[in-house]
């Protein structure tokens, strides 16, 4: 996954859960329409270190953050910045009403 973050989505269940491989995954995420986090364990997903990384290389991370992770107005506001407002479709609905964001 170090030279191909999509590898992941093949690796066994004990590297998907595995939070240094995950982020070596994440920072080899080519920004197509899929991303890494996808394949990642969901306690992953729901890790805020991992999911930042994820959606600052990705645009699409964000779709597959755990829920509160995608109410976190930092994670929001880092995937607007890196991405643009296209971000607000994965985003809570309260941030989605918040005019910081």
């Amino acid at each position: 996954v170090a030279k191909e973050g999509r590898a992941l989505e093949f690796a066994a269940q004990e590297f998907q859960a595995d939070k240094d491989i995950v982020l070596a995954a994440v920072n080899q995420d080519p920004r197509e329409f899929y991303s890494v986090l996808e394949w990642a364990a969901d306690e992953l997903k729901a890790d805020k270190e991992v999911v930042l990384a994820a959606v600052r290389v990705n645009m699409n991370a964000l779709e597959h953050a755990a829920k509160e992770l995608a109410a976190d107005k930092e994670i929001v506001l880092e995937a607007i910045n890196r991405h643009g407002a296209y971000i607000l479709r994965w985003a809570a609905q309260e941030l989605k009403a918040d005019k910081e964001v």
